[in-house]
């Protein structure tokens, strides 16, 4: 997609990688709907991008709560905003082994990585198709594509993702819709801190792998560039990207790595 003078949602960009995206966008739309939970923050983003001529609307809302995705959608349609592109980087990342963390733990990941993320892109992309076209994008990860020790539930949901969006691109061809499953390694951001332990309290700190990611901005630039030439599938990260190729490849290898690998 070219994103001049397009009109672009992005959630979960108040910090990490949507916000990273968030800023360049702003150099290339009209008008961006900026979203997260924390109204503050998504408050500070709207003054950090603002410059003439681009519109921005903060619309705070939290994944986890149907009806508040629902009434962020009805906010934006209130508006009178028709939304070329939806790129969708809020989620929620956990740390903790399969028998130990508990069932509310694992709902509210798969409600905010899964069934709020799926939710909101429905709705979009009803209005999509009723006015010819547009961008999907929704962010997995690299353990979408393979298990991971201490990721369970989260590498569930994102395997999920794969399946809805990939069935909503082949539904949607004659609709015009593009449809990209954004896939980081990984990444220097914060995502970890706010990871959560067995019982639901946050992790709160940065795990050793995230903190020698590769810069935040450097991912923005691939994820916008690959957007914008229609790439269905965007890997973003260093090394560890292999293990996406060796999983097709060579499956067994990739079973025995992540059952030996320090999940930190």
């Amino acid at each position: 997609m070219n994103f001049s003078g397009k009109t672009v949602w992005v959630t979960g960009a108040s910090a990490g990688i949507g916000k990273a995206v968030t800023t360049l966008l702003a150099k290339k739309c009209s008008t961006l709907i900026i979203s997260g939970r924390n109204e503050q923050a998504l408050s500070r983003l709207k003054t950090e991008i603002s410059h003439n001529g681009l519109q921005v609307y903060p619309i705070a809302f939290d994944l986890q709560n149907e009806a508040s995705v629902i009434e962020a959608y009805t906010t934006v349609k209130q508006l009178g905003l028709q939304v070329n592109a939806l790129i969708q980087f809020g989620g929620l990342s956990h740390r903790s082994l399969v028998l130990e963390t508990e069932s509310e733990v694992e709902r509210k990941i798969m409600e905010v990585n899964y069934f709020g993320t799926v939710k909101l892109a429905k709705m979009v992309l009803a209005d999509m198709v009723q006015n010819g076209g547009g961008l999907l994008a929704a962010t997995s990860s690299i353990v979408g594509k393979f298990g991971f020790p201490y990721r369970s539930s989260y590498s569930a949901a994102k395997h999920a993702l794969h399946g809805y969006f990939e069935t909503i691109r082949a539904e949607n061809v004659a609709n015009n819709i593009q449809v990209s499953l954004i896939i980081p390694g990984r990444v220097a951001t914060e995502i970890s801190k706010r990871a959560l332990l067995k019982d639901g309290t946050e992790h709160g700190k940065m795990d050793e792998g995230l903190a020698n990611g590769i810069d935040v901005t450097k991912a923005a630039q691939r994820i916008i560039r690959k957007l914008e030439n229609d790439k269905k599938e965007i890997l973003v990260g260093g090394k560890e990207l292999l293990m996406v190729h060796f999983r097709r490849w060579l499956p067994a290898l990739v079973y025995k790595m992540a059952s030996k690998v320090n999940p930190t």
